[in-house]
């Protein structure tokens, strides 16, 4: 599954000449829908053809833009390998796909910037966790929402101990069991037993820990969501001295991860993790609701969008499904707010948010009634 980070947030923030195209839909990853998801896309990227069209662009330029889209129309592979939602960005310049945990609604958005919203689940703070799953042979990353769960791609990590220690020997077999067959080998893999390991074993899990933590911040999105720890319990404070990662949740899910489905694992981590978006959510209302008529709160848009972009904002809450059509202008700080949309419009809700998360905010993507204040839009600020 591909991984946005931040960093790739940032990249997609760059500013293209001409038109940006994003497109949202939502995949299948077995059943006879699989079959439909190409046709569904082919029929978004005519949709988006048509548009790019009626804005003036010549009919051979439309087809060069859309090239790189229409390329994946001819990868079979590349749709048999889908999660609940696919994301693509594209311009004359430029192309991002994203198969993403999200089971997006179909959208196409054309404007001079690309379009984040639906992408809010995975960088706001109100639905997205990962969990890490722990034993000898093999280390798991599984990206979750309330909903979903997937597995990661761990390519550039070690994904066992004995890879990330060089093949040093750890197997005493008092410490281990016997678990499943690997398909490829056949041998019998090893998988962490209840007892307690060896100061030298636990040494050696300490390091391998350590060589964990070295990459694995750098591979969750946004910095904010819940971290949960799957293995024997032992295994838990040991991980959590070489931890550097701030939301790891104190409690996790004790036993042998390879003896848990995907589905079991997304059940008993969301159990975990709910009472925190929950409560932490519940927080930041009563703030807001405290702070109303200091100053230090607005329901605005404009004023959202300049705090937003100055990094005032600490808290922000915005309403999914509606848009705020405009355009802003950094340099002049100015914010311009239009009924309807108009050419170089962009969405200021959606524009508010990544600005406020890129710089360090809180970001709660919910529907319109559980916004503060019963509008499209509140924040609170840091000053």
């Amino acid at each position: 599954m591909d991984v946005i980070t931040m960093a790739e947030l940032v990249t997609l923030l760059t500013e293209y000449p001409g038109w940006h195209v994003s497109l949202f839909m939502p995949t299948h990853q077995a059943g006879r829908e699989t079959e439909q998801d190409p046709i569904r896309f082919k029929n978004l990227l005519r949709e988006a053809e048509l548009r790019l069209l009626d804005k003036g662009l010549r009919s051979p330029d439309v087809r060069e833009m859309l090239e790189p889209a229409q390329r994946l129309l001819q990868q079979p592979g590349f749709w048999r390998n889908q999660s609940h939602g696919l994301a693509v960005f594209f311009t004359a310049e430029a192309f991002h796909s994203y198969r993403l945990p999200l089971p997006f609604e179909e959208l196409v958005m054309i404007s001079h910037r690309f379009h984040f919203k639906p992408l809010l689940p995975f960088f706001a703070s109100d639905g997205h966790f990962y969990i890490l799953a722990l034993s000898q042979n093999q280390l798991r990353l599984l990206e979750g929402t309330r909903d979903t769960v997937d597995e990661i791609d761990l390519e550039s990590m070690p994904q066992s101990m004995a890879e990330a220690l060089q093949y040093e020997r750890f197997e005493k077999q008092s410490q281990f069991h016997t678990g499943s067959t690997s398909a490829n080998t056949g041998d019998r893999a090893g998988v962490f037993h209840g007892h307690d390991p060896s100061d030298e074993d636990k040494n050696t899990l300490l390091r391998w820990f350590h060589r964990v933590d070295d990459t694995l911040p750098n591979m969750l999105t946004g910095k904010q969501s819940p971290l949960v720890l799957a293995g024997v319990e032992y295994l838990f404070p040991l991980y959590k001295e070489a931890n550097s990662y701030p939301h790891l949740v104190a409690d996790g899910i004790p036993g042998s991860p390879e003896e848990l489905s995907l589905a079991e694992l997304h059940t008993r981590a969301w159990d975990l993790v709910q009472p925190i978006f929950m409560q932490a959510q519940e927080a930041a209302t009563a703030r807001y609701n405290q702070l109303v008529g200091t100053g230090q709160t607005t329901t605005d848009v404009e004023e959202a969008v300049l705090a937003a972009h100055h990094g005032r904002v600490e808290v922000l809450f915005v309403a999914v499904g509606i848009q705020v059509w405009g355009d802003f202008d950094p340099d002049t700080n100015a914010v311009h707010i239009h009924q309807e949309a108009e050419p170089g419009d962009g969405d200021l809700l959606d524009l508010a948010a990544i600005q406020s998360i890129l710089n360090g905010g809180t970001v709660y993507a919910v529907a319109p009634e559980k916004v503060p204040g019963g509008t499209a839009v509140a924040a609170v600020f840091r000053y």
